[in-house]
């Protein structure tokens, strides 16, 4: 989608601007892996007016694979505002039904194309935002499980697109499928109904994932494994918009275990990733690229080693 996303605290009815931007929760992802320094492809449709336009030259200009990115004729590209609350929170109002993207299918999706990746990442928001995008995530989580490629997925649960009930069992189906789940603190209140994120975190093993990362926000991330679970500090910033930051994590947690990285450093590397997507307006502008993310995770490991 493509993000107006209000430059000022309030609420959308009061914002007297709005910078534009780029959305969606896997294309910021595929943005984050590719500023981080690893190839990416993206499979989507767009419309085929100017905002379906605009998002090919953002991903083509991140040097994202946009091979198989499908630009449906009469189709119409979905947007979403965002309005900013105290504190760093958010709002969004979403104008996507019937999107092109909500149009994806799994006749859409190339069996090649998946083999070929080291890591197939997916959402709940795909999943949610129409039958047929649910059906052609199973599909390609499916193909990539037969070929030996690494599945992520982040349940990113959003209530305005689809009831609990049924996100609730979509999600576990598709838990039960992946390799990595990357869900907030929210999400894993939302899906199993407990705060506390050693709870969650053994509830959401026992379905079958090698690896459990639940998002804490400012306070960091609690990773478990079947051999070692453990809290990892957040790196603080100066909060301007929380939009994307998630992602943004999600995509550097997968960079470093692509990398070889043990879970511990993977995930503080993708604590401050995160953290620094949310010093700026938007989802995709801030998310930083590989120096300045090494330069402060390097700084960041030997203080922390210091205090624990």
């Amino acid at each position: 989608m493509v993000e107006f996303c209000a430059t000022s605290v309030g609420h959308l009815k009061d914002a007297p601007m709005f910078k534009r931007g780029w959305g969606g929760d896997t294309s910021n992802f595929a943005v984050a892996v590719a500023r981080l320094g690893h190839s990416v492809g993206y499979m989507c449709r767009v419309g085929d007016d100017d905002f379906g336009r605009c998002l090919l030259e953002m991903w083509k200009k991140e040097g994202i694979d946009t091979t198989h990115v499908i630009v449906e004729k009469g189709g119409y590209t979905g947007i979403y505002f965002i309005a900013l609350l105290e504190g760093g929170r958010h709002e969004f109002v979403y104008y996507r039904k019937d999107s092109a993207a909500s149009h994806f299918s799994p006749d859409d999706i190339d069996p090649e194309y998946i083999k070929q990746a080291k890591v197939f990442h997916t959402s709940g928001i795909t999943q949610a935002i129409s039958r047929s995008c649910c059906e052609a995530s199973f599909k390609a989580i499916e193909i990539a499980k037969k070929n030996g490629v690494l599945v992520s997925y982040d349940p990113n649960v959003r209530l305005k697109l689809w009831p609990i009930n049924l996100a609730s069992v979509i999600i576990e189906s598709t838990i039960r499928m992946v390799d990595v789940v990357l869900p907030s603190m929210e999400d894993a209140k939302l899906i199993l109904g407990c705060s506390d994120p050693e709870e969650a975190a053994d509830r959401l093993l026992k379905l079958g994932p090698k690896i459990v990362v639940i998002k804490l926000g400012e306070r960091g991330c609690f990773v478990a494994s079947r051999k070692e679970r453990f809290f990892v500090p957040g790196y603080k910033v100066n909060v301007i918009d929380t939009t994307g930051s998630g992602d943004a994590f999600d995509g550097a947690f997968i960079v470093k275990v692509l990398e070889g990285a043990d879970l511990y450093d993977a995930a503080l590397f993708a604590n401050i990733v995160g953290a620094l997507t949310a010093t700026g307006y938007g989802a995709v502008e801030p998310i930083p690229k590989r120096d300045l993310a090494d330069k402060i995770f390097k700084e960041y490991k030997k203080k922390v080693s210091k205090c624990s």
